[in-house]
C-alpha cells in the first residue's frame, strides 16, 4: 500500500518534470503532499524565470506556502524526481517538511552535466541535525529516464 501511494506521487513529479521539459526547462520535477492531498507540484523553472533559484523544490514549496498561507509545511512529503540538492534540501528543512522522498542521485544529475554539489541528502540531514526524513531511490529507473528524455530533446546542447 505504502509503495502504492509513493508511486502516485512519484507519477505527479515525474509529469511536471516532463512538463518542463517540454517547456525547454531541465528534467526535474516535485510534488508535495500533505494528509493525502496533493497541495503543489511543479517543474523546474530556472531558464524561463532567469532565477537560479527556481528548482522543482523551491517553486512547489513556494506555491505550498502561498496556497496555504504558511510558511511551516509540517506533516508534508516532497517527492523529487531527483535528489535535492544542498539548497532544496535547506528549503526542506526550513519548511519544516517531515519526509523527502526522491528517485534519481544527486550524483545521476552531476553525471548528465549538471552542476551538482555532491552533497547528499543524508549528509546534510546528519551535519545539520535535521530532523526530515529521507527516503531513496523511489521509481529510480523511470526518474533516470527523464535525463535521457531531456537529452533526446536537444535540450542539453542549449545547456
Amino acid at each position: 500500500m505504502r509503495e502504492l501511494l509513493f508511486n502516485k506521487y512519484m507519477n505527479e513529479a515525474i509529469l511536471q518534470a516532463e512538463e518542463g521539459i517540454r517547456k525547454g526547462q531541465t528534467p526535474f520535477g516535485a510534488c508535495i503532499v500533505r494528509n493525502g492531498k496533493i497541495i503543489s507540484k511543479a517543474h523546474n523553472k530556472v531558464w524561463g524565470s532567469i532565477d537560479i533559484t527556481a528548482h522543482a523544490e523551491i517553486v512547489a514549496i513556494r506555491q505550498a506556502c502561498k496556497g496555504l498561507k504558511s510558511i511551516d509545511l509540517s506533516g508534508a512529503v516532497i517527492y523529487s524526481t531527483c535528489e535535492p540538492c544542498p539548497m532544496c534540501f535547506s528549503a526542506c528543512h526550513w519548511a519544516k517538511i517531515s519526509v523527502i522522498i526522491y528517485g534519481a542521485r544527486i550524483e545521476d544529475a552531476a553525471k548528465n552535466g549538471f552542476n551538482e554539489l555532491t552533497v547528499s541528502n543524508r549528509k546534510m540531514r546528519q551535519e545539520g541535525r535535521s530532523k526530515v526524513r529521507i527516503v531513496p531511490d523511489v521509481m529510480r529507473k523511470e526518474n533516470l529516464r527523464l535525463f535521457s528524455l531531456w537529452r533526446e530533446k536537444s535540450i542539453a546542447a542549449v545547456y
